[in-house]
């Protein structure tokens, strides 16, 4: 029997209902006034609740839209923000669903995967983690039904373990990989902003030295796809840089959402 790992934050993070799911997330996607002129190889995105991040999330991701029916896998990762674990870890199960449907795993890939130390399956990892589920909906709508993922967990690694995964899937401009992570955390708005620049920069000259753990959440899975990116001699663009003040309206203590893509 396949299995399924249903919907976790459904209802929390973004729209349960289908047809209010498609319709926020072309929203924020139609919203967006694009300069890309070719689909990215790699895309970072922010994983909070859609009316907080999603609108930055949609200025990657409506950059892909040329490559739908194009990219067949997708390699996501994301941090883990309710188990502890050394490594990256995998699920056992043959689909993530969300409200729009189901979405297979790539299993050819995830065995690649699993071939190296670091890599390893827990079930647990993935349960209710919401980094790399909030993702899915704009994979969705922007790509179709013709891909796979390779949903990898970063826990307790290094940058050089996930660029050595990343290096493993990397393959040509039928993988796309995704790195789920939101800046800083609970700073007021104006320290946010300069926090969030800093990181950006950091992004955009491929340094992952620059960026520390009170800068991003995802840190690590970051940290790797720059080292891959500078052995692949991709540049980075930040194509939004927002954090929950602007899009939400709080001022007082921020999250901070970048967007960037990698040529």
């Amino acid at each position: 029997m396949e299995q399924v790992r249903p919907p976790a934050v459904a209802g929390m993070f973004y729209p349960a209902d289908p047809e209010q799911l498609r319709a926020t997330v072309e929203t924020f996607l139609e919203g967006q006034h694009t300069g890309c002129h070719q689909p990215p190889k790699a895309v970072i995105v922010p994983h909070a609740g859609y009316v907080y991040s999603g609108p930055v999330a949609a200025s990657a991701y409506v950059c892909l839209r040329p490559a739908r029916g194009k990219i067949r896998r997708v390699v996501l990762l994301g941090p883990a923000h309710r188990v502890a674990f050394s490594g990256l870890a995998v699920p056992g199960v043959d689909y993530f669903q969300t409200p729009l449907g189901l979405v297979p795993l790539d299993k050819e890939a995830l065995e690649t995967a699993t071939g190296l130390p670091q890599v390893r399956r827990l079930d647990e990892a993935h349960a209710f983690e919401h980094s790399l589920e909030v993702q899915l909906p704009f994979l969705q709508e922007v790509l179709g039904e013709n891909f796979g993922i390779v949903p990898l967990a970063v826990g307790d690694a290094s940058p050089q373990e996930v660029a050595e995964v990343l290096e493993v899937l990397w393959d040509g401009p039928e993988t796309l990989i995704v790195v789920s992570s939101d800046l800083s955390h609970y700073y007021d708005y104006d320290t946010a902003r300069k926090l969030d620049t800093i990181t950006s920069r950091a992004i955009e000259a491929l340094d992952p030295g620059a960026i520390h753990f009170e800068q991003a959440c995802g840190r690590t899975p970051v940290a790797g796809l720059l080292l891959a990116a500078r052995h692949h001699g991709l540049r980075a663009e930040t194509v939004d840089l927002r954090n929950s003040g602007d899009t939400a309206g709080d001022k007082s203590r921020v999250v901070g959402y970048g967007a960037y893509v990698f040529h």
